[in-house]
């Protein structure tokens, strides 16, 4: 899994690696078969709608102090 941010902390966990950091946005690989990672996921997992229990993106984001790239604009 990747995401794309304009901001990220000093220090990632072990299971988030940079790709790339340009101006416009850092590009975050997340091995998402690392114990770790499921240990995060679990915690933040929440039912999003009737039956389906995901993640929030932004949640995710929040706990690891990254900014997101807003696709928006």
């Amino acid at each position: 899994m990747k995401l794309y941010a304009t901001t990220i902390p000093q220090a990632l966990p072990s299971w988030a690696t940079v790709i790339s950091n340009n101006a416009d946005f850092i590009e975050i690989q997340i091995n998402n078969e690392d114990p770790g990672f499921h240990s995060i996921i679990e915690e933040l997992s929440t039912e999003i709608q009737p039956r389906i229990v995901g993640v929030k993106a932004r949640d995710l984001c929040q706990i690891l102090s990254i900014e997101m790239v807003d696709t928006n604009e």
